[in-house]
């Protein structure tokens, strides 16, 4: 789908446009939405520019990411989606500057992109360009890769909680170790993919910064070009925090798991240990010898289950004085 967007006031008019045209006079920003083969020669007609393929766009070399041709700045990133679900992925989003226009070609439904057409449907300035857009986009975007950090490090501090569960706090049995483990797979790959995106996020401001001037852009855009790779690179430590927190965790859970089943085995052993001596008293009684003289005796069956019982009373007594239980 091929969606124009064209000052018309002090907002952003939205016009989807048909694979056969024509294309609105005075747009600034074209959104290329999982486009087919017609809608990419029509925009290439109508700016003169290559539109990259799906499978150009994935490529992971700087050059193929980050170029210049006929004019025209080619930026791609990577940027995450259905963050809020249990399945979130990333994809690659390309960004177009020819001229003052905007081009982005995209396969997936970002939600900066849904935040911002909104937003300049609204309002916008008078004077807005395609360079403007792409610096509500890219705003938009670590916006929304901070609050994806922030959710996650929330989550992630309370499967710290569940496992250092302190004394005295009853533990609901309702999260199982199962639950934890899954909880920190799930946020250590949701923080991969932020730290992956927001480095492609860094390069592409980074690139940008570098054109700026070439671009002769207003000091304005300067300041906030390095003021986005500040808050990129703030985010992508706190990603590396939050992976280094993850790894953490997991250790500790696996260290957690191991002192349970150490316990449950020591009680098994110390069972063991206790039921031992009555069970070799029981087995000397249960002797089918002939002359055994305790066999004979009025009080023999009463006072071999008082041994039994304190051969049982002893060791558990013994294991409790030298606190290994």
């Amino acid at each position: 789908m091929l969606t124009a967007y064209l000052p018309r006031g002090n907002s952003l008019a939205r016009e989807v446009v048909s694979e056969t045209g024509p294309v609105p006079e005075g747009t600034i920003w074209f959104d290329l939405v999982t486009p087919t083969v017609a809608e990419d020669k029509l925009l290439e007609r109508t700016l003169a520019i290559a539109v990259p393929t799906r499978e150009e766009m994935q490529e992971i070399e700087v050059s193929s990411r980050l170029y210049i041709e006929n004019g025209a700045r080619y930026m791609t990133a990577t940027l995450m989606c259905q963050s809020d679900t249990a399945s979130p992925k990333t994809t690659a989003v390309t960004f177009i500057l020819s001229g003052h226009k905007l081009v982005t070609v995209r396969y997936d439904e970002p939600r900066p992109f849904a935040l911002i057409s909104n937003k300049l449907a609204r309002s916008c300035a008078p004077n807005i360009t395609g360079e403007s857009v792409l610096m509500d986009l890219l705003d938009a975007v670590i916006d929304r890769a901070a609050d994806i950090l922030e959710r996650a490090g929330a989550d992630i501090d309370r499967a710290s909680h569940d496992i250092f569960e302190p004394e005295g706090r009853r533990v609901d049995r309702t999260i199982t170790y199962r639950y934890i483990l899954k909880t920190i797979g799930r946020k250590g790959d949701l923080t991969s993919k932020v730290r992956e995106s927001l480095v492609s996020i860094g390069r592409l401001v980074l690139f940008l910064a570098n054109e700026a001037d070439g671009m002769k852009w207003p000091k304005e855009m300067r300041t906030q070009l390095k003021s986005m790779q500040r808050d990129v690179q703030s985010l992508s430590d706190h990603a590396s925090y939050l992976g280094n927190k993850v790894t953490f965790l997991l250790d500790a859970m696996i260290g957690v798991m191991s002192i349970e089943q150490n316990n449950i085995i020591k009680l098994f052993s110390v069972a063991a240990v206790v039921l031992m001596p009555p069970t070799l008293i029981a087995s000397i009684y249960g002797m089918n010898f002939k002359h055994m003289p305790e066999l004979e005796w009025y009080f023999g069956y009463p006072l071999a289950l008082v041994l039994m019982l304190i051969a049982a009373i002893l060791p558990y007594w013994f294991f409790k004085w030298k606190r290994w239980l």
